[in-house]
């Protein structure tokens, strides 16, 4: 049998940012440059093609009950605004697995948790911006499952512990979010918000690479205790719920942060588990 496949938590930036200009900075780096790197090296860090993926984003987070895409070849959902013309003009081609779909609601229903599909779902930009980069020849089939609207921490890492079956099965589970994600402090560079915001980095962190999986789940599932929690996810948590899906997914496999970057001194973190 084929060694398991790991499941990702990646940062999937803000906006179209790929397919924008931006600013450099004294040492000729744009805001998005490290990330772009990052993202783009997954594929070869992986080091193996996967039959299909399986992600959910930050963006997909108003259904009852996990909900799994259906279109065959699901079109382009631009839910961002205000930015150019040509960023509404992008295409992303990639097939679903339909295979893929219909097991991942075969496994849901076993553990338990009803869900759902939707035929008509787009690919938001949590999905096709950072796919574009990591595989950008649309090659690989991708499927995409919601979050639940709750986004509490408790069902969404019983949703991850019911997928785990798929990494067994040539399935790449990849949670799309931000680790920050306080838009009206993300463009200030107030040093008491930046101090709330690499506390609390560090704290997830700390908290995804630990060992023991139920002690992992339980720090997790406490998350809005932390006293700079809340500061970092404004106006809901909907980028960092992903994370609880991935975390579920790894099972007995602590995480490790394998990206880290800062967007005007506030961090945010990639992950991998196994």
């Amino acid at each position: 049998m084929a060694a398991r496949f790991p499941v990702y938590f990646i940062p999937h930036g803000g906006g179209p940012w790929p397919f924008m200009d931006f600013p450099k900075n004294a040492e000729g780096k744009g805001p998005w440059d490290e990330l772009g790197a990052f993202l783009r090296g997954l594929d070869g860090e992986i080091g193996r093609r996967p039959k299909a993926v399986l992600i959910v984003s930050g963006h997909w987070e108003k259904e009852a009950v996990p909900t799994v895409s259906t279109a065959p070849r699901p079109p382009m959902l631009f839910d961002y605004y205000n930015f150019p013309t040509h960023t509404y003009e992008l295409s992303y081609p990639a097939p679903n697995s339909l295979a893929l779909a219909a097991r991942a609601r075969e496994l849901l229903q076993d553990a338990g948790i009803e869900s759902a599909e939707d035929a008509q779902r787009g690919f938001d930009h949590g999905v096709f911006v950072p796919l574009m980069l990591i595989y950008p020849d649309a090659d690989v089939p991708i499927t995409m499952i919601s979050l639940k609207n709750t986004l509490d921490a408790e069902s969404h890492l019983a949703i991850g512990r019911a997928l785990e079956p798929l990494r067994d099965e040539e399935v790449l589970i990849i949670a799309s979010g931000m680790t920050y994600h306080n838009m009206p402090q993300f463009r200030r560079a107030e040093p008491a918000h930046i101090g709330q915001a690499i506390r609390f980095d560090n704290w997830l962190t700390e908290a995804v690479e630990t060992e023991d999986v139920n002690a992992r789940a339980a720090a997790l599932a406490s998350w809005d205790q932390n006293p700079d929690a809340l500061a970092c996810h404004v106006p809901d948590h909907d980028h960092l719920a992903p994370l609880f899906v991935a975390v579920g997914a790894a099972g007995p496999d602590a995480g490790r942060c394998i990206f880290k970057t800062e967007f005007l001194g506030k961090p945010y973190s990639g992950f991998r588990f196994a």
